[in-house]
């Protein structure tokens, strides 16, 4: 609106105003990019609801953390379309990965049927071979695995449970799994 002290303000000024906590400079940075972060989200994810609670959760991550935009590096327009992007992608992976995760306990239980057995024992067999792959381990790989693979974490979340930057988490993960099937191979365990 017109006449408000960040109307003509430039994005980087917009920044410096809510790193210093001004929510003139936050009401302005949401009137001027939230229309198109929501268009570009609802595109993403296709779902309006989850769109606006995406846009919302990246306009709180500004006020929260506003030294993530670094105005020599690109508009503030920019900045918060590429975390909006993000955010949405993460969403689908993180979704993609619980479904992934109910189809597979879904076809593994009618599998391990209470009257064989044979099938109990190679089950239990090797769910204790994993048990002991995983503890083989360096912490920092298997907490990275078991957020990622056991708890359907993406790996921004897992980044930022574990406090670490997102391609640290991605490399402990590859490195860990190598690692994981060396172990599983060498006890004998199926990987497949």
């Amino acid at each position: 609106m017109p006449g408000t002290p960040y109307a003509d303000a430039t994005d980087a000024a917009l920044a410096v105003g809510i790193a210093r906590r001004d929510e003139g400079a936050l009401e302005e940075a949401y009137r001027r990019h939230a229309g198109a972060m929501l268009q570009l989200a609802t595109r993403v994810l296709r779902n309006v609801s989850l769109a606006e609670e995406t846009v919302q959760e990246v306009v709180l991550r500004l006020w929260s953390h506003p030294e993530r935009f670094d105005a020599g590096r690109g508009s503030l327009r920019a900045f918060v379309l590429a975390d909006i992007h993000g955010r949405c992608v993460d969403a689908i992976r993180s979704e993609e990965a619980r479904r992934r995760r109910e189809e597979h306990d879904a076809g593994v239980v009618p599998a391990a049927r209470p009257d064989d057995p044979e099938e109990q024992a190679t089950s239990q067999i090797f769910a204790e071979h994993v048990r002991r792959a995983l503890t083989a381990l360096p912490p920092e790989q298997r907490d990275a695995i078991e957020l990622a693979y056991l708890d359907g974490r993406s790996y921004r979340e897992a980044a930022q449970i574990l406090g670490e930057p997102e391609g640290t988490v991605k490399s402990r993960i590859r490195v860990g799994l190598g690692r994981l099937r060396g172990v599983m191979e060498e006890s004998g365990a199926a990987t497949a």
